[in-house]
C-alpha cells in the first residue's frame, strides 16, 4: 500500500488545503501505477510550527514541505516501468507545486522507501 507523510508548515494546513493535497498526492501515485494503487493509497498530513523546523541552523522561512513516500522496494523496480522513481518524484513533485506553489516546489524535498519484502503487515499479519 503506498503510504505519504507528508510535513509541512502548520500555517499551510488550513482546512481548505488538505483535501486538495491528498487528492493530489494520491493522483501522483496512481498516475505512474495506475488505478489500483491510487485506490490503495494513504496520505498523513503533518503541521510544524514555523518555530519548530530549521533549515542551516536558522528558523525556516516558508513552507518547506517534506514528502516522504513509503512502498514495497519491488515497486521501485518493475520491469515494465524502468523510470518509476524518477516518474514519481516528477509526479510528486508537480502535485505539491500545484496545490502550494512555486516556491513550495522549489523547497521540497521528497524521499521514496523502499520496504523489503516480508517487513510490513496489515491488520497484524505480515505481507
Amino acid at each position: 500500500m503506498p503510504h505519504f507523510t507528508m510535513r509541512v508548515d502548520e500555517a499551510v494546513l488550513d482546512g481548505t488545503t488538505e483535501p486538495f493535497l491528498q487528492t493530489a498526492l494520491t493522483d501522483a501515485v496512481g498516475s505512474v501505477f495506475g488505478p489500483e494503487l491510487r485506490a490503495l493509497a494513504a496520505v498523513d498530513l503533518i503541521g510544524l510550527p514555523a518555530h519548530r523546523r530549521s533549515v542551516g541552523g536558522k528558523a525556516a522561512e516558508g513552507p518547506y514541505p517534506v514528502v516522504v513516500l513509503s512502498l514495497r522496494e519491488g515497486a521501485y523496480h518493475l520491469p515494465h516501468l524502468p523510470d518509476a522513481p524518477a516518474r514519481l518524484v516528477a509526479a510528486i513533485g508537480e502535485a505539491v507545486g500545484k496545490v502550494l506553489g512555486a516556491r513550495a516546489r522549489e523547497q521540497l524535498v521528497i524521499t521514496l522507501e523502499g520496504v523489503p519484502e516480508g517487513r510490513s503487515g496489515i491488520a497484524g499479519k505480515l505481507v
